[in-house]
């Protein structure tokens, strides 16, 4: 991390959110997540842009644990127990560190197509929860007497980053309406299990983020709309291409349908992709 990325506030959103996404220590990534949100909302930031304030990076900054490991690689863990349960949180807190970098850099990398300020509004408060989530599963893994970086985690999520650099409409497909909505599915089952198991702190944690996500798809399927409307696509057809081309894994029912669909992703969305698994 450089003198840069400890200044504060930004120059701009664009100038903030190169700075999160650069830093390699996470509380300064949360900090600066904090900061840049406070000041872009109390209209204290301007938008900027990338060819002024500088392009986003290729890769997010990273502390030198955890061990990244291509996803085949990574050890298979029971998911029982006092071992399991800290596997379980240590990977969540990963890929909400992930989320952090790949809603920062949705903001950064795109500022220089035209949208409204509400886009913006929008994916702030998105970077400003996703860092909150990352806090919440450190602050559960230290309680437990563990932190962020004791066990090995997945280098894949960032790959969506890369895979969809290019085309706005494309990370929205995948980032929100393909892996945020998996959340969708996935969260509840793990919330019943952490209260079955009597770990309420857990639980609520879990709770809080399975709450954001929903918006955070919703926020999803609205702007991927109005980027079809503005273009004059379909958003269904269109979204079956962009996960066609751009997602390398497969979308698995069972689907939280009644989640998905209060956050705006129809079935006609997902269940037409279900055939990707072959």
């Amino acid at each position: 991390m450089t003198s840069e990325d400890r200044t504060g506030p930004p120059g701009s959103l664009v100038a903030g959110a190169r700075a999160i996404v650069r830093a390699g220590d996470t509380s300064e990534k949360v900090r600066l997540a904090h900061a840049t949100a406070r000041a872009w909302f109390r209209r204290e930031l301007a938008l900027g842009s990338p060819s002024r304030d500088g392009a986003m990076p290729d890769r997010p900054g990273r502390p030198d644990k955890p061990v990244l490991l291509a996803p085949r690689d990574m050890p298979k863990r029971a998911l029982g127990g006092d071992a399991g349960r800290l596997a379980l949180i240590h990977s969540l807190a990963h890929i909400e560190l992930n989320a952090v970098d790949l809603t920062w850099d949705l903001i950064g990398r795109f500022a220089d197509i035209r949208l409204p300020r509400s886009y913006y509004d929008d994916w702030v408060r998105v970077g400003l929860e996703e860092a909150k989530h990352f806090s919440m599963l450190e602050d559960r893994l230290a309680k437990l007497g563990a932190r962020y970086g004791d066990l090995p985690a997945h280098d894949g999520l960032w790959q969506a980053a890369q895979e969809t650099g290019h085309d706005l409409a494309a990370r929205l497909a995948i980032i929100p309406l393909v892996l945020e909505a998996r959340g969708l599915d996935i969260t509840p089952p793990m919330i019943e299990k952490a209260e079955s198991l009597g770990d309420a702190d857990t639980a609520r944690a879990l709770s809080v983020i399975y709450r954001d996500e929903k918006n955070h798809v919703a926020f999803g399927a609205k702007w991927f709309r109005f980027l079809c409307d503005r273009i004059g696509i379909r958003p269904e057809p269109a979204f079956h291409g962009y996960v066609r081309r751009h997602f390398k894994g497969a979308l698995k029912p069972p689907f939280n349908d009644r989640a998905r669909s209060e956050a705006g992703l129809t079935p006609g969305f997902y269940k037409p992709l279900v055939r990707l698994t072959g």
